[in-house]
């Protein structure tokens, strides 16, 4: 039922071309694939989305450039994540009837939509979907008084925490994530030794990230800044990512007094907030994107599983009907919104590029690129992908080369169809 809600809501994006991020990132991964990983790994800022490589590399030799694959492969990690959410359960902080209550809810909700409909944004559901294993893993190994399968709930812990760590550089906080069982059960603090290896493994990758920032384009697009003002980048985005149904869950939860409910919403509140921590140095927005809500969401579906599971206590026997309409209710406002709203935001998107393609699959010469609103990566990339028989010097870029080669005038039009 999880994995039938999830792809429900997230159907739509089978539909979907590739966006012009996607071309570059595609071509990268071919060229690690074919030319050799340790490229890859000798890379200072790729090697630290490795999994992301991977995985395009992957889908490109099973499935050429047909896009439906990249979205059919985004939509499962979707699922898997969905399933993990729900997991959760394990945490007896959390308990199966909030996080299967959490989990329907995140695997409907829009608000990280990025994260599954941009197969660039692939980053972040790896990010998650290893990070919660190695969570699992970890809660797993501290339960257990087994002396064969507790090593081997912790070194799983432990190789799943590396592989989310070669998903994204914002995974080191995986490390305070993994901290939180700690936190909420004292007795257990003399285990925090544990954690040593891994917050060994992300203070070197934090090193690494800021040893190479002259290199990176993170530090210098402005997606990561010491002087940024993080103090209000981190609010704002906090309070985007509760509205609205985090908010009306607050509010229920506040009112009707569940069981256990400040251990719950500190819990979550936490998770959320620490979450959002690597993304809030940002100097040209402020406020976070969606994609990089997307582990920082698990935090609010905790908190709206908890409101709707005292909403099924107060009302479930005698109104159920309360109970159906607002589950209703959630699921059409997230659903017909990344149905309408969000897939016509991601089809805006890919406008540039499909015109061109259109253009280069009928134009033998040239193509002067008068009017290109992305970069010209994006378009040279796309037409070595899409249309192999072309060069990237068929893009001309200047006027005085496109007098001299007779070369044919592309400018995007958002008005055509």
């Amino acid at each position: 039922m999880l994995a039938l809600l999830a792809v429900l809501a997230y159907l739509p994006a089978l539909t979907q071309p590739f966006i012009e991020d996607d071309y570059g990132n595609i071509l990268l991964a071919k060229a690690y694939g074919t030319g050799g990983w340790s490229q890859m790994f000798a890379d200072p800022i790729f090697r630290l989305r490795a999994t992301t490589h991977v995985l395009l590399y992957g889908l490109n030799r099973a499935f050429g450039m047909h896009a439906i694959a990249y979205y059919a492969a985004m939509i499962l990690l979707h699922v898997m994540n969905t399933w993990l959410v729900y997991a959760l359960g394990s945490w007896p902080v959390v308990g199966y009837r909030i996080s299967a209550w959490a989990a329907a809810f995140f695997a409907i909700y829009e608000g990280h939509q990025e994260a599954v409909m941009w197969i660039s944004g692939s980053t972040e559901p790896l990010l998650a979907l290893f990070g919660l294993m190695s969570f699992l893993f970890w809660l797993r190994f501290l339960s257990s008084r087994q002396p064969i399968s507790r090593p081997a709930w912790y070194l799983g812990s432990l190789l799943t925490f590396c592989l989310s760590l070669a998903s994204k550089e914002s995974a080191v906080i995986w490390v305070l994530l993994l901290a939180l069982p700690l936190a909420f059960e004292p007795r257990r603090l003399r285990d925090a030794i544990w954690l040593a290896p891994q917050a060994a493994l992300a203070t070197a990758a934090a090193i690494s990230i800021f040893r190479t920032r002259a290199d990176s384009f993170r530090f210098n697009d402005g997606s990561f800044s010491l002087h940024a003002p993080f103090w209000l980048t981190w609010p704002i985005s906090f309070e985007r990512l509760f509205w609205f149904w985090g908010l009306a869950s607050l509010i229920a939860i506040f009112i009707w007094k569940p069981p256990n409910a400040r251990r719950v919403v500190t819990a979550a509140l936490a998770w959320a907030g620490l979450s959002l921590i690597p993304y809030s140095f940002l100097t040209y927005s402020r406020h976070i994107s969606s994609r990089q809500t997307y582990l920082a969401s698990i935090g609010l579906a905790i908190i709206v599983g908890l409101a709707l599971g005292a909403l099924i206590d107060r009302f479930g026997e005698k109104h159920r009907a309360v109970v159906i309409a607002v589950c209703a209710a959630m699921l059409i406002h997230n659903v017909a919104y990344l149905w309408t709203k969000k897939r016509g935001q991601f089809l805006e998107r890919a406008a540039p590029t499909e015109q061109l393609l259109r253009l280069a699959e009928t134009t033998p010469g040239p193509i002067y690129m008068k009017c290109f609103p992305r970069p010209p990566l994006a378009a040279e990339a796309a037409i070595e992908l899409m249309l192999p028989g072309r060069t990237k010097p068929d893009l001309v870029w200047t006027p005085q080369e496109a007098r001299a080669r007779n070369a044919v005038t592309f400018c995007y039009s958002p008005l055509r169809p």
